[in-house]
């Protein structure tokens, strides 16, 4: 089925899949436009707007195969599009990266973590953002191991994560724990955007609910989350704007408060398409 243009719509008023600009022409946090993506002949990407504005959580719905991994994969530098812009706070930039993204304050929670579970949970806070030691020792790169749990500590009080022990091991966890410390260690590092890759997809419908309330938290405090997710009901609860993605690019931004989860499934599956589309 091809996928013209002019059948993009949004919800929101006017514009391209991206959305409009917030109320007050607030600009977007991070935004793409026309990204294109391709793995030797098959096209991922087909010109994918995308706006993120602040203190927003903005879900990111598609079937398998629609271009959501890969969009959001583009944005935390881990591929590079072939095409395309990318926008952080109103200027173009290059993320060649994920080291690029992380200094434009862009992080990144995947399916699988990225925990370690023979370190402790203050440990996991502070992976690959080691504190040394002042004075003299730090010549000899003695880590600063009180400053990085205390700090761990804070860290996740601020986003309302609620762990008994930042020295407790994070394998020995609960899988919403695991889930959650993943999630505050991304909001303690990520100044701009947070991009959440299926965060629930292995976990029971409490530990679900947790995650729920953290990433609220995270959005009330002014950072704006992408939240990738098959799970339609919590994007539905969750979210204030919804994209969805068909066939590489964002064809329609829907407002739960507008639209129905029926509504939202027609468009993933490309039945609102042949609807509008023009005789």
């Amino acid at each position: 089925m091809a996928v013209t243009r002019d059948i993009v719509v949004s919800k929101d008023g006017p514009s391209g899949a991206g959305g409009p600009s917030s109320a007050g022409g607030t600009p977007p946090v991070v935004e793409v436009r026309g990204i294109t993506k391709r793995f030797g002949s098959v096209l991922a990407l087909r010109g994918a707007d995308l706006a993120l504005y602040p203190g927003e959580i903005l879900g990111l719905v598609g079937d398998n195969g629609a271009g959501k991994s890969t969009l959001v994969n583009i944005i935390s530098g881990a591929l590079a599009p072939n095409g395309g812009e990318i926008f952080v706070g109103g200027e173009k930039v290059h993320i060649g990266s994920p080291l690029d993204a992380r200094r434009y304050g862009i992080e990144t929670v995947y399916q699988d973590l990225a925990l370690a579970p023979d370190l402790s949970v203050w440990a996991n806070v502070f992976l690959g953002r080691e504190r040394i030691v002042r004075g003299p020792m730090r010549l000899f790169g003695w880590l600063d191991r009180r400053a990085m749990a205390s700090e761990a500590r804070e860290q996740l009080d601020r986003t309302r994560i609620r762990i008994d022990s930042v020295d407790a091991l994070v394998g020995k966890l609960s899988g919403g724990q695991r889930q959650a410390v993943a999630v505050g260690r991304s909001a303690a590092w990520g100044s701009r955007v947070l991009l959440l890759d299926e965060p629930t997809a292995a976990l029971g419908v409490e530990q679900q609910e947790r995650v729920g309330e953290l990433v609220r938290s995270i959005a009330a405090q002014g950072l704006p989350v992408l939240l990738i997710s098959h799970n339609l009901p919590q994007v539905h609860e969750l979210c204030s704007r919804v994209a969805v993605m068909f066939q590489g690019r964002v064809i329609a931004t829907l407002k739960p408060s507008e639209s129905g989860i029926d509504e939202i499934v027609s468009w993933i599956t490309g039945a609102a398409l042949v609807a509008r589309k023009p005789e």
